[in-house]
């Protein structure tokens, strides 16, 4: 818990929304405690996700997440044994898409609340940190949670993509260049 308190204080978030959620995150961590981080634990729960952009940054990879029909970036629950919100946005990662992100360095790009549906069972809502990292392309592998696994250009991303995966990838791109 201590080190989703440190990253979130530490962050400049970008606008007055992106700082509102950061105080609304910051709230459910003093709260909460370590509830506010696990599945099951509160029907309203941080998350960690990770978006793996090239080292040119112009090619994401993205993954047709097998619940919501669409192509999203890598993410997911913390579970009990990730150190750090960056180590479960890594883990995710690698779960996901199968690359190896040994060595990687992703830095904070965004937080994002969302609502869940149906599929969800113990979940309603998800406070989501995301983090951004750029590494050499890899050949992704498919996971059980996903239809498809692809790298894509950042100026042609397919159909249908999460609605706020354009403006996660501008984030996302601009944090790797000042990284």
């Amino acid at each position: 818990m201590a080190d989703a308190v440190d990253v979130l204080t530490s962050w400049a978030p970008a606008d007055d929304e992106q700082e509102a959620l950061r105080r609304r995150y910051l709230t459910e961590l003093e709260a909460h405690g370590s509830d506010a981080l696990r599945k099951g634990a509160r029907p309203v729960h941080l998350t960690a996700s990770l978006v793996v952009l090239d080292e040119l940054l112009e090619h994401v990879l993205l993954t047709f997440h097998r619940k919501a029909r669409m192509w999203l970036q890598f993410g997911g629950h913390v579970e009990a044994d990730d150190p750090t919100l960056v180590e479960a946005a890594l883990r995710e990662g690698r779960e996901e898409s199968g690359i190896d992100l040994t060595g990687a360095r992703p830095v904070p790009a965004g937080l994002d609340a969302h609502l869940l549906g149906g599929g969800f069972t113990a979940c309603r809502e998800h406070l989501d940190v995301r983090f951004a990292v750029a590494v050499p392309q890899q050949e992704p592998v498919v996971s059980e949670e996903s239809l498809d696994v692809a790298w894509w250009p950042i100026d042609d991303l397919p159909d249908p993509v999460g609605p706020d995966v354009p403006a996660l990838l501008a984030r996302a791109v601009a944090v790797c260049l000042g990284a």
